[in-house]
């Protein structure tokens, strides 16, 4: 790091050091009643007996999360998350090393992934209003034996806001809440209404709108041209309860984002630390996401037997209007409709607690691409589309987990599960890229996964907990694998491959969540193996537009290890202190350069050496709070040779360190009214996230409130 970026790194140690002298002593330990979190074994559990690494980020707490501009932002502060952005508008966490289609995404336990997800990061987790989220659960790591195909780096799950309960007689709330940021040139809002008619029947309504201009990055970039675009979203529940063990929830979630560019393609993207710009005249992208699902509830999970069927169907769209450096246009999108039906069994039995259940969805997929001059006059109709057109894909599993308590206090508890899963893909019309003609690709994969996990919880409320497993993982090919004919990195076209098989993981993990109260660390550590990862290979033709061919090939074996950790400290009262790290690397086997000669190589855009800290102040009852937080990242110079080639989005030499702060403050002004704002970079630097095609915002002040009426 330079001189600079050190000695801000410095300022912040001294003065969470300095706090931490001069604080006041602990107040005495009180008992707290432990967070309940679904997503980690499918069922409610608290938090501290999670067999696996799992983050709760809340969005209706007035936290930092809740301020977030988007939802792979509100993911930001989970350990070894790493919240790239192709485009302002766009975002794809990585979670221990991965993303794109090797991280699941899930809409209230749905799954937002489909076939046409493509390799590395993407624009579809930015289609989840967070606004409409109550809260996030993140499983960190593979999630395969319980959620199926895609969960290697982890899972996330967006619970949505509930109807509230119902307190003796009807009531109904309405809320608004609004979201205004300078550099991000960001004005939102959104409206919700929700209620209880009845003890039997609850609702939940909500509207979004977002406009946002030209992102203004720090002091040196400034504004960052064509970064700007609108989104709005649309949700609604309806909530039966005829008595205490029975729920019919009918659902629908709708969210779009037009005109959002990949600046990095084009002539406005910024020159930054030698970063080059690209020559289409326009690459521009507008989105669509619609989720209508029907799910029944019955019993209680807790407290006995628990059933659970959903049916649902998922449609995502995907437009994008490019046009070349010499005035030709192309316009090519996608539309898929992913119809499924799941159904799970809880239940406890002699030897623990079983969890059963079956999925399966097809996606309905087609895709068109057209061809103009210049002139605005059709040329051509394409076979495809960036995938292929009147194809299918059919994904089911059939998973079973049993919890095994081995003490009668259940401190100690074995959790052992197997999934099989099921995939073919039919992908009617295929584009030849050497001949131009249509061709079918059918293919269909098996595969059998299974994991091993222990936990222990200790103390006397086991408040504290031990834990260690090993997973498998894996993916099967999607169509983006299979047919696949678009622009991927800088300068690389892929083209459709046949022939691939299943991606396979190991993951070895180790972790602990202590309360030493008025102590809390949190600390993880493991390694995945990679077996035969779907990596691209050069096939040593060059296009038209000088673009280099690209082919998938399952060449790449390697590995992935990283440790994480998270450190919160009560200094009085009133204030307390918190720390997070994580550093990871990996290496795996990919095609280096156009020799097509197998090499090791780092694995691609692997999240630096990070970290956070924040020292907070909440007055009486958390109904005022102020915190200072600062964030440091090592220089990211461990490059595969794709990085490197990547240089609209990352800089020759590697993305630069940083270290930033902000001050974030809140207050609860009556039970009706509350009010955040925070000045984020306060120095206004310049800096970017690893592997994005924009520059974070500079100093950034940022309004968040919410009104209840």
């Amino acid at each position: 790091m330079n001189g600079r970026i050190v000695a801000r790194a410095a300022f912040f140690g001294v003065a969470l050091a300095a706090s931490a002298a001069v604080a006041p002593a602990a107040p005495e330990p009180t008992m707290e009643l432990p967070e309940i979190v679904v997503t980690p074994t499918r069922g409610p559990i608290p938090e501290t007996a999670a067999p696996a690494a799992v983050s709760r980020v809340d969005m209706r707490d007035g936290s930092a999360a809740e301020m977030a501009r988007s939802t792979p932002e509100a993911l930001r502060e989970v350990p070894s998350a790493m919240a790239q952005k192709t485009a302002h508008g766009m975002g794809s966490p990585y979670l221990r090393g991965f993303t794109g289609f090797r991280t699941l995404a899930l809409a209230d336990g749905i799954r937002l992934n489909n076939s046409v997800f493509r390799e590395g990061p993407n624009q579809y987790w930015a289609t989840i209003d967070p606004r409409s989220v109550r809260r996030f659960e993140v499983v960190r790591g593979p999630a395969s034996v319980l959620y199926g195909s895609d969960a290697i780096g982890g899972a996330m799950n967006a619970l949505p806001v509930e109807p509230p309960a119902w307190s003796g007689e009807p009531k109904w709330t309405g809320r608004l809440s609004y979201r205004g940021a300078t550099a991000e040139n960001y004005n939102g809002g959104r409206v919700e209404y929700s209620g209880r008619a009845s003890p039997e029947f609850g609702a939940v309504m909500g509207f979004t709108k977002n406009e946002i201009g030209d992102l203004r990055g720090g002091r040196e970039v400034g504004r960052q041209p064509h970064t700007g675009y609108s989104e709005w979203g649309g949700d609604g529940r309806l909530v039966f309860e005829p008595d205490r063990d029975t729920r019919l929830t009918l659902a629908h979630q709708s969210f779009r984002q037009d005109g959002v560019w990949r600046t990095h393609r084009t002539p406005y993207g910024i020159d930054w630390k030698g970063l080059k710009r690209g020559d289409d005249r326009e690459h521009v992208f507008d989105q669509a996401r619609d989720l209508t699902y029907a799910r029944l509830d019955t019993g209680d999970a807790e407290r006995g037997p628990a059933r659970s069927f959903t049916v649902y169907r998922h449609a995502q769209s995907e437009d994008l209007r490019r046009v070349r450096a010499d005035g030709r246009r192309d316009a090519q999108g996608f539309d898929v409709a992913a119809w499924g039906a799941c159904a799970q069994a809880i239940r406890p039995g002699a030897v623990g607690r079983w969890t059963a259940g079956a999925e399966y969805q097809a996606d309905l997929v087609d895709s068109y691409g057209r061809q103009y001059d210049a002139a605005g006059t059709l040329k051509k109709t394409e076979i495809q589309g960036p995938v292929a057109d009147d194809a299918a894909y059919h994904l089911a599993g059939l998973y079973l987990q049993n919890q095994l308590p081995l003490d009668l206090e259940r401190r100690f508890e074995l959790v052992s599960g197997a999934r099989y899963t099921f995939a073919r893909a039919e992908a009617e019309r295929v584009k030849d890229p050497r001949t131009g003609k249509p061709f079918r690709i059918a293919d269909e994969w098996q595969d059998l996964a299974g994991s091993l996990r222990g936990v222990a919880r200790l103390g006397e409320q086991g408040a504290s907990a031990v834990f260690a497993g090993v997973s498998q993982g894996f993916r099967a090919p999607n169509l983006s694998d299979l047919t696949r004919l678009d622009i991927a990195r800088s300068n690389e076209v892929e083209v459709p491959t046949s022939g691939l098989e299943p991606e396979r993981y190991l993951s070895f993990e180790v972790g602990a969540r202590l309360d030493f109260s008025p102590v809390r660390i949190e600390a993880a550590a493991y390694r995945t193996l990679i077996d035969g990862m779907i990596v691209r290979a050069p096939t040593g033709r060059v296009l038209e537009d000088g673009l280099v061919e690209v082919v998938k090939r399952n060449a790449g074996d390697g590995w992935v290890q990283g440790v994480e950790g998270r450190v919160d400290i009560a200094l009085a009262r009133e204030w307390s202190v918190w720390t997070q790290a994580a550093w990871m690397e990996g290496e795996v086997d990919g095609y280096p350069d156009s020799t097509a000669v197998l090499r090791r190589e780092p694995v691609s855009r692997l999240l630096p050496a990070t970290l956070r800290a924040g020292l907070k102040w909440a007055g009486e009852n958390g109904r005022w709070w102020i915190e200072g937080v600062g964030e440091a990242a090592e220089k990211a110079d461990r490059l595969s040779a794709s990085d490197r080639r990547d240089t609209q989005r990352i800089p020759p030499d590697g993305t630069p360190s940083y270290a930033v702060a902000h001050l974030r403050a809140g207050a609860k002004l009556s039970d009706r009214v509350r009010l955040a704002v925070a000045v984020e970079n306060l120095f206004d630097a310049d800096y970017r996230i690893h592997g994005s095609g924009v520059n974070e915002p500079g100093r950034n002040v940022v309004v968040s409130s919410a009104v209840e009426f």
